[in-house]
């Protein structure tokens, strides 16, 4: 997948606009911090939310983790593969880890987001 057609937030997720929807998922940066996922708690479809809200959970071995929206918007889809192969964020964060699909409500919120260069060199502290 091209990577520099992601934006990228701090709380480290993606989002891939599709026209007026954006398709939400973690780095891999994100997954390689959190490690083994063993669970997700995603959202119901038609749940709103702010930029910045928590949107899911992702726990590991480790702990649970918040998924926060990188835009607002109105859940569209949530990857219901997940439910069973939570694993699948770690082995494919990219591509069939997503997370959720958001029908964006301002196209301009995305504008504060990184785009792949600028978060690689923020996640390594530079």
């Amino acid at each position: 997948m091209p990577m520099d057609d992601l934006r990228f937030s701090k709380t480290h997720e993606w989002l891939r606009l599709e026209g007026e929807s954006g398709v939400v998922g973690i780095t891999e940066h994100a997954q390689e911090e959190i490690s083994d996922v063993v669970f997700v708690e995603l959202p119901a479809a038609g749940h709103s939310v702010a930029q910045g809200a928590e949107v899911a959970v992702v726990e590991s071995v480790k702990a649970a983790f918040s998924i926060y929206a990188p835009v607002s918007g109105t859940v569209e889809e949530v990857n219901e593969v997940l439910v069973k192969d939570p694993g699948l964020i770690n082995r494919s964060p990219y591509e069939q880890g997503w997370i959720l699909r958001l029908k964006v409500k301002n196209l301009r919120e995305q504008e504060v987001l990184m785009d792949r260069q600028k978060y690689e060199e923020w996640a390594k502290g530079g």
